[in-house]
């Protein structure tokens, strides 16, 4: 089949993150059983969703990862010219959910899995499918745990997220937080019958204004990121429930983005010590934390061995740093070195009319036809 068949069976499943994800594990597997190729099913520990790996080649010998994750952000809000779960072709365009970000790279290793099982490939290339990317790359740890008992240790790992073809270097890690600070409901009347939660919410806020100050005069630094320094937003605020009643719960969700030799739990860490200091300043009775997302940052190799190799295949030099992040992290963190490299636009994910093109797809193909017949994987 071609990309573009595959990929409106793909866009076809409304797969969102947090949620079962059978049909689109479904609609892989089925691909890949058409083409006599095993899936292995790895089932997470939520009980509803799955990630896959399938493998091409000699699983004893050390191959390459491709990676990419089968879930979609929601279309809620947007204001699509057409159903978003339906591929629409317009003016040369491949409309639809995720074709992007990033089922156009999913649709690419299936359709060239014909081409890998001609190729005689001495080393494997493994085809690996994952869930939750979207909501902080919650499913991919799951897999990455299970590969030891699948295959020989991976040489490396491509993500293929929409670099517009360009392998990718590095991007900064995120950790994403909700604080509750808990105060007592009392009549507006007499405010100081009551402990105003809202309070202790606006004072973190500042804290987590003047936090990102300091991260922004002070570093560390790098260069190759702009900013070229860790942030910390605080992006959402909950509280209270009418204006005749202070406040007694409050919410903060913040998110710090911090560049590779910093870790994000480091600054998150400062957040959480400004919350403890405001409860000891009797500005809360108590506040309590829940982690919403989390991944590393994605340092770049020390080894260019990688990103060359890539260069030659693409024909495209690299990039150093995306301001986005990914699962590569995660895979790197793991001893597997990793690099980001896919069809599309970062700038049409996530948004209204989202799409692809079939010469995007078609040069992702390429990229996939040359890795195979290249003296690294022979």
């Amino acid at each position: 089949m071609t990309p573009e068949a595959i990929l409106a069976d793909l866009v076809a499943c409304a797969d969102l993150p947090g949620q079962d994800n059978a049909r689109v594990a479904a609609c892989v597997r089925g691909h890949l059983g058409r083409m006599g190729v095993e899936t292995a099913v790895l089932p997470g520990p939520e009980g509803d969703r799955v990630n896959l790996l399938a493998t091409i080649g000699p699983r004893d010998v050390p191959g390459v990862v491709l990676s990419g994750h089968m879930d979609v952000v929601p279309v809620a809000g947007q204001d699509w010219a057409s159903d978003p779960f339906r591929l629409t072709e317009r003016d040369g365009r491949l409309y639809g959910r995720g074709t992007a970000d990033m089922k156009g790279f999913l649709a690419c290793m299936l359709a060239m899995v014909p081409a890998f099982r001609a190729a005689g490939l001495a080393r494997p290339v493994h085809l690996a499918f994952s869930y939750d990317e979207e909501i902080g790359c919650r499913g991919v740890p799951h897999l990455i745990a299970a590969l030891p008992g699948l295959c020989a240790p991976p040489l490396a790992c491509i993500v293929g997220e929409p670099t517009e073809m360009r392998p990718v270097l590095s991007h900064k890690g995120k950790q994403a937080m909700r604080l509750a600070f808990q105060g007592r409901a009392a009549h507006s009347s007499d405010p100081g019958a009551g402990v105003n939660a809202n309070y202790a919410g606006a004072a973190l806020m500042l804290g987590i204004r003047d936090l990102n100050a300091r991260l922004s005069a002070q570093g560390p630094f790098d260069a190759h990121f702009a900013p070229a320094h860790s942030t910390v937003v605080a992006g959402v605020v909950r509280g209270g429930t009418t204006v005749n009643i202070i406040p007694d719960l409050c919410e903060v969700d913040f998110e710090v983005r911090s560049i590779p030799g910093q870790d994000a739990a480091q600054v998150a860490a400062e957040v959480l010590a400004l919350a403890d200091g405001l409860v000891a300043q009797g500005m809360a009775l108590s506040v309590r934390h829940k982690d919403l997302s989390a991944y590393p940052a994605l340092p770049p190799a020390a080894d260019p061995a990688l990103a060359q190799w890539l260069e030659r295949l693409t024909g495209r030099p690299a990039l150093q740093s995306v301001s986005y992040g990914t699962e590569a992290g995660l895979f790197q963190r793991a001893g597997i070195p990793a690099i980001i490299c896919g069809p599309g636009a970062i700038m049409r994910a996530h948004r209204p009319d989202e799409y692809i093109t079939a010469a995007e797809l078609a040069e992702c193909c390429a990229m996939l036809q040359a890795l195979a017949g290249s003296a690294e994987m022979r």
